[in-house]
């Protein structure tokens, strides 16, 4: 390989660095973006807490099968319109699901539990 083709395939120092700028600069991006999702689902799941305890106290099932195919229809619309695999947005949103029903579930199990009586007043 001459000198030539040695320039053409390696990058030199300063486009490496550019590059290197460039993806820490994107990976920044990235790293706000979840910091987003995360205080985003901590909200979702504040309101899901509510629609469990609501559940719990009018002896409703935990899980809401209309509802749900509701939303995974709504999902896959708005990820389709996004430009994102909306196979993906169904996995993402059943996970979601599947862990806010064990919640409404745990909440349910702690509202039948009998109160433990307390201690006498000293």
């Amino acid at each position: 390989m001459d000198a030539n083709e040695a320039s053409a395939t390696t990058p030199d120092s300063e486009e490496t660095a550019w590059a290197l700028r460039q993806l820490e600069s994107i990976r920044e991006s990235i790293d706000n973006v979840d910091a987003a999702l995360i205080h985003l689902l901590a909200e979702r799941f504040k309101f899901t807490q509510q629609v469990g305890r609501l559940k719990a106290r009018h002896g409703l099932p935990a899980a809401d099968l209309d509802r749900e195919a509701r939303q995974i229809r709504r999902l896959r619309g708005l990820a389709s319109e996004a430009h994102l695999d909306p196979e993906f947005a169904e996995k993402f949103l059943g996970f979601i699901v599947a862990e806010v029903i064990h919640h409404h579930e745990k909440i349910a199990g702690a509202a039948a539990a009998p109160a433990s009586p307390r201690p006498p007043a000293a």
